[in-house]
């Protein structure tokens, strides 16, 4: 989600953070890898391009604005969901994150909880797209 918006450079360090993300937990799980290829895609990034662990010193001065701020914190927050759990090594690698942005815990939690609405939406959308027809008695 808004990902075409960053520049080169976040998005570099964004694929690197997601990548922080996916390990974190000790478990790749498929639909991470696939939204992983999501993330590329619409970053324009090639689908063979690798993510590499990425250190947090600094990355307030990657993320230098308020607007690509939250673009990271809500798709890292996405990535963290996709697999159904979002586990506590994901969660306290995404606050240290959104410290390192200099994001508070009360708009921290603001994120999460737009971020699983939206979960809960696409999941109803998928729902409503593999439903079979009601039928007219």
């Amino acid at each position: 989600m808004w990902l075409k918006s960053l520049t080169e450079t976040q998005r570099d360090a964004l694929l690197g953070l997601a990548h922080n993300v996916v390990v974190s937990d000790g478990l790749l799980d498929p639909s991470e890898e696939d939204m992983l290829v999501d993330f590329k895609r619409e970053m324009a990034l090639k689908p063979d391009v690798d993510s590499d662990y990425l250190e947090l010193d600094g990355i307030g001065a990657i993320f230098d604005t308020r607007r690509a701020q939250t673009i990271a914190i809500l798709n890292l927050l996405r990535l963290s969901y996709v697999d159904g759990a979002f586990e506590i090594e994901e969660e306290c690698l995404l606050k240290e994150v959104a410290r390192a942005f200099g994001i508070d815990d009360e708009d921290f939690m603001r994120m999460d909880d737009w971020v699983r609405q939206l979960v809960a939406l696409e999941q109803d959308a998928r729902r409503l797209m593999d439903a079979s027809p009601s039928r007219a008695a």
